[in-house]
């Protein structure tokens, strides 16, 4: 991964290599997407979601707003639009199998926005079974780059996992378990196969 960082510096990374960090830059922030979404549905008293903000551990903010189905069924639907502003998460890479890990280990920054054209990132979570049932959905968008990476990464991906009761009896994604697949395309047609877990 390294490696990686040292050739994107250079603009000689492979464009497969590029999309692979542009999705690290993001893990944190779908993961912090998908906690809004839950802390605006349990907050909501109609159909929309009120924005809920979250701050990035660099810089920036990632805004999260939307509807969700009334009523009173265990079932719903959070249909949710992603804004991100001045966005960065900093990373960690690390060279596998190194004898030291510390000297091996280095950061990189790429800063993320998203805007109404052409249309912000779109977040669909269906639950079922409240408070203990089963999450899934899609998250679909494109986000600007700046920084160690710049242009345009598309993220097209599936969520799942299970829901259990929080401390006020409200459902919430179970740690460790929620897992996301799908694609990252980076700014040159570069893709990579998103696989992990939050």
């Amino acid at each position: 991964m390294l490696t990686l960082l040292l050739l994107a510096a250079c603009g000689t990374v492979s464009s497969d290599e590029e999309a692979e960090l542009a999705a690290l830059g993001l893990e944190d922030a779908i993961e912090r997407a998908v906690d809004l979404g839950f802390d605006g549905f349990h907050a909501a008293d109609s159909a929309n979601i009120s924005p809920q903000t979250g701050e990035g551990e660099v810089s920036g903010t990632l805004t999260v707003s939307g509807q969700v189905d009334q009523g009173a069924s265990d079932n719903k639907n959070l249909r949710l639009d992603l804004l991100l502003e001045d966005y960065a998460d900093l990373v960690d890479l690390d060279l596998e199998g190194s004898e030291d890990d510390d000297e091996d280990e280095e950061d990189f920054t790429v800063t993320y926005w998203t805007n109404e054209d052409p249309g912000l990132p779109y977040l669909e979570l269906k639950l079922r079974d409240l408070p203990d049932g089963e999450l899934s959905g899609t998250l679909y968008g494109s986000f600007e780059m700046e920084g160690d990476l710049e242009g345009m990464v598309e993220l097209d991906l599936v969520l799942s996992g299970p829901l259990e009761p929080d401390g006020e009896g409200d459902g919430r994604p179970v740690d460790d378990a929620v897992i996301v697949t799908g694609t990252a395309t980076g700014p040159r047609g570069g893709v990579y196969e998103v696989d992990t877990v939050f």
